[in-house]
């Protein structure tokens, strides 16, 4: 109550934040008129004049009011878009490292280039992150005639672009990209064998679109680089087939157990809630008898009990055409949030594979991760990190708690005079698609154009055929028609159209009522007809120069003829104004949300396709007691109102407490995800720190720093560490385990050393060591002599570069399990997230120890002969090889492998391995040489 007595008397914080930046744009205003009056020449020029003064000391907020008028003057007179005094203060927002909320049809895309612009001009690049591969080209091409005018360079990321030509687009000033591309790229650049490889540069500046998106609903998704495993891929449908014969038993809904009866018969639990399943008693013995084990709980045995728990998952939790569609013989992951099929993206830890065995198709191996890193954290690693939305409010403490971002909620250009509906609540399915069918059916009757969401394909075709049944003509946008997307959706505001999408799929493209010009010019075009005549020669010659100059700055395909184009635009522009004045007399676009969704901001971005810009429009959500949300998160009260009243069938109810009702149900799931996003982060921040400690090493060892120090320090600590084990200081001399300690000298350093029975009296520890680093050092010094300085110090770098990266996949495996298992601990009183930092810790602290011993080991047991020093330094400078295949949660189309002469140290020479000279290495041992395979699978094959 005090809160909002000062919030009335003094403002809001967002209003007080918004009175602060308001001059600035004033001052933006006031230098248009000088600006208008320069040619294009000079107002290019100002990009130098700009740099020049970073260079003599200003900053990038010494230039803002400048630098954003010249963005609005090169705006205008580029794509004939002035920014409207509110992108001005949402660029403002954004160059200040917080989040813009704009509502949608604010021109967010717009309001994007004023900061980076300014940023961009520190040199260090810009990077605007998008949710496609589809936005990012078209916001490069579009936005980037701005940019190309003012004298930018302008670089573009997609999925199937080759290093040279990636790197080169990371050079830009500015670089567009999707976040996987950004991820990957990172996680990539830390696998290379060559400093020169990398493809990124430092993390200097990010603008996230879509930041709810991207930061929030993607934010437990981790990217990850993963190998092939060497595990059959036949116990997969062996497990598969056994679970259709387990029943079902209780299901656990809204926190209660019903069909209590059951749990005594069935095989397996469902926590829907919870999302698992759970083997009953019954089940365990069932499961036991068909795959005739005795014991699922034998360690013989013991991982059987994890892959039926993944295939009953995928039995029971996982619905085709809802979480997954299967396309060309391959299980493709649908996006819960956006509905787009989501193709390289693999659920872990074996889940896809219970999956794929499910639907009968090819299953692809199992993997180990190689490298692997959140959103959450990569994106932390900018120096400044900004986004924008038209949905991230809600979501305000997360971004705060989180990223340190805070969200900003600009004022609409035009009032807001969108009319939102309270919801209608029916008790069955049937009752509410009967009903939105119906209105449909009326409002298609008056030509308001209506946007339907759903949320999933599943239904999003049902309603599909409801509507055939009944003669409605209509466009279906689902992840099955991903590829004209943005056509459907832009198409979406015309005169009669009725469209059905996917949890608002298509974000990123504007929806005007009357239908797009550009679009409908180009089907027209696409169709072989010639445009009819009748065109103003004025107008058309206008349009035609409208058309070379969008060819000019890159907008449009040098290969579209001009004039054609130009005349079919004259005439679809006629239409769609026609169609505007139509839908916007018939109260403008709208909206029916099938479903409220768990998270507020999905329900508000399908709202937000309506009303943009002033324009009418209005919006209403049809639900029923049989929705998810309400059945497990609180129908229970709604249920007993509607008795109450008795409510009879096909009657629904109507009120503003019912939404109150379901918003605040909605708010307690939100908190629920918030949680656990922040109980991931928690967990992923302990291997954060790790991984960014492993690579900063790796950094070092590609820049060419000398390695001597560090490996003659490594020397000292492993020879410390076995005189700790053979020699006992405070005994005498002749107790000491000297047969042991021998061994162990001849095992790590490939060295014979003894000391004579006469002298073992008078030894000490300290002439002990000072014997044994002699003799490695002596040892050293002579193959340096040998080789050459050059041949060792490569010889270096990549023996330690190998050793990390095998000890640091052995590493994040150790920590995976790690963390499955570390659950349990609180059943004995303790914190999990506690016992997980203290063993990761001493965990890391092993694997440190082991990859000392490792490097030296290897570093004095390989063999390198004279005529073979030539190939290491060919090697060296050999260009980067391909091929093989890559799998990951998030999987890159096309993970570029090491070169050869970095995946091993055996391809050195085209004819001989390795030659590791001691004790005798089994076949199925680890290679010595580092390459994380089998021994028999490398330098023993």
């Amino acid at each position: 109550m005090f809160m909002k007595l000062v919030s009335r008397i003094v403002g809001t914080k967002n209003e007080r934040e918004l009175k602060r930046i308001q001059p600035m744009v004033a001052a933006i205003n006031e230098l248009e008129p000088k600006l208008k009056a320069l040619s294009d020449d000079d107002l290019r020029g100002k990009t130098t004049e700009f740099r020049e003064r970073i260079v003599q000391g200003a900053t990038v907020n010494d230039l803002l009011v400048e630098a954003f008028a010249v963005v609005r003057e090169a705006g205008r007179r580029v794509l004939n878009m002035r920014h409207f005094d509110v992108q001005m203060l949402g660029g403002i927002v954004l160059h200040e490292g917080k989040i813009a909320e704009m509502a949608t049809g604010e021109g967010k895309t717009l309001a994007a280039t004023l900061p980076v612009y300014l940023n961009a001009l520190e040199g260090k690049g810009v990077h605007v992150v998008t949710v496609n591969d589809y936005l990012a080209k078209r916001d490069s091409q579009w936005m980037g005639g701005i940019y190309r005018f003012l004298g930018l360079s302008v670089g573009l990321i997609q999925h199937d672009l080759a290093d040279t030509p990636r790197k080169l687009s990371y050079d830009a000033d500015v670089t567009y990209g999707t976040n996987n591309e950004y991820g990957f790229d990172y996680l990539r650049d830390n696998m290379k064998f060559s400093a020169a490889d990398f493809v990124q540069r430092d993390l200097h500046y990010a603008i996230v679109d879509e930041v709810d998106s991207i930061l929030i609903d993607e934010a437990r998704t981790p990217l990850i680089i993963s190998g092939p495993a060497e595990e059959s891929t036949e116990k997969y449908y062996q497990i598969d087939q056994i679970i259709p014969r387990l029943k079902r038993g209780a299901t656990i809904v809204g926190g209660k157990m019903y069909e209590a009866e059951a749990q005594v018969s069935g095989d397996y639990m469902v926590d829907e809630k919870a999302k698992s399943v759970a083997l009953t008693d019954s089940g365990m013995a069932k499961v036991e008898g068909l795959l005739g084990v005795k014991n699922l709980y034998d360690p013989a045995h013991i991982e059987f009990v994890h892959h039926v728990q993944q295939a009953l998952k995928a039995h029971v939790l996982f619905k085709l055409d809802v979480d997954y569609v299967v396309k060309d013989g391959e299980v493709i992951i649908v996006d819960e949030f956006t509905g787009r099929l989501m193709p390289g993206r693999r659920w872990s830890d074996g889940l896809h594979q219970a999956v794929e065995a499910k639907e009968r198709v090819k299953i692809e191996r199992e993997n180990q991760t190689l490298a692997t890193i959140t959103f959450q954290n990569y994106f932390r690693m900018y120096k400044k990190l900004a986004g924008m939305t038209g949905t991230a409010d809600t979501e305000a403490a997360e971004f705060a708690q989180i990223y340190n971002l805070d969200v900003m909620v600009m004022p609409t250009n035009q009032p807001m005079v969108r009319t939102n509906y309270p919801d209608v609540i029916y008790k069955s399915v049937r009752e509410k698609y009967d009903a939105v069918v119906e209105e449909i059916a009326e409002l298609h009757k008056t030509g308001r154009p209506i946007l339907v969401g759903t949320t999933s394909i599943e239904k999003n075709e049902k309603l599909s055929a409801l509507l055939k049944r009944k003669g409605i003509p209509h466009q279906v946008l689902n992840a099955k028609q991903h590829e004209r997307e943005a056509e459907i959706v832009a198409q979406a505001g015309r005169f009669k159209a009725v469209t059905i999408a996917t949890n608002m799929a298509g974000r990123g493209t504007d929806i005007l009522l009357g239908g797009s010009p550009k679009f409908l010019a180009a089907e027209l075009l696409g169709r072989g007809e010639a445009p009819e005549d009748g065109v103003d020669p004025h107008e058309l010659a206008n349009t035609i120069e409208e058309v070379r100059q969008m060819q000019h700055y890159g907008l449009l395909d040098l290969s579209v003829n001009a004039e054609e184009y130009a005349a079919a635009l004259a005439v679809v522009r006629k239409q769609t104004e026609a169609e505007h004045r139509q839908v916007v007399d018939q109260d403008g676009m709208h909206i029916i949300g099938t479903e409220r969704h768990e998270a507020r901001r999905i329900d508000n971005q399908l709202r937000g396709r309506a009303g943009r810009q002033g324009d009418p429009g209005s919006s209403r959500f049809y639900l029923s007691l049989e929705d998810d949300l309400l059945r497990l998160f609180g129908s229970d009260r709604i249920s007993t109102i509607m008795e109450k009243l008795g409510i009879e069938e096909g009657e629904p109810i109507e009120h503003s407490m019912v939404t109150r009702a379901i918003e605040t149900a909605q708010k307690r799931v939100e908190a629920h995800n918030f949680e656990i996003r922040k109980h991931l982060i928690e967990y992923d921040d302990v291997m954060n720190k790790q991984r960014q400690i492993i690579y900063a090493e790796r950094r070092k060892i590609l820049d060419g720093e000398s390695l001597q120090d560090t490996l003659a320090e490594m020397r000292g600590e492993v020879i410390d560490e076995m005189l700790s084990l053979y020699v006992n200081a405070e005994s005498y001399p002749e107790e000491w385990d000297l047969a042991g300690l021998t061994e162990a000298v001849k095992r790590q350093f490939d060295l014979e050393i003894s000391w004579p029975a006469e002298e073992v009296g008078s030894l000490t520890v300290a002439l002990l060591r000072d014997s044994i680093e002699d003799r490695a050092l002596k040892f050293h010094e002579e193959r340096e002599a040998r080789l050459g300085t050059e041949v060792i110090r490569y010889l270096e770098r990549m023996v330690m570069l190998q050793v990390v990266d095998s000890q640091w996949k052995d590493h994040l495996l150790a920590m995976d399990h790690l963390k499955e298992g570390i659950g349990l601990r609180g059943y004995g009183q303790k914190d999990p997230l506690i016992e997980y930092k203290r063993e990761g810790f001493a965990m890391f602290e092993a694997m440190v120890e082991r990859l000392k011993q490792q490097t030296i080991e290897y570093l004095y047991r390989v063999q390198v002969a004279p005529d073979e020093a030539l190939a290491f330094a060919e090697a060296r400078d050999a260009p980067p090889g391909g091929g093989g295949d890559s799998d990951h949660v998030l999987r890159p189309p096309s993970a570029p492998q090491p070169r050869a002469a970095e995946r091993s140290l055996r391809p050195l020479s085209a004819t001989a391995p390795i030659k590791v000279v001691g004790k005798k290495i089994g076949r199925n041992d680890d290679c010595p040489c580092g390459s994380g395979r089998k021994y028999k699978k490398c330098c023993g094959a």
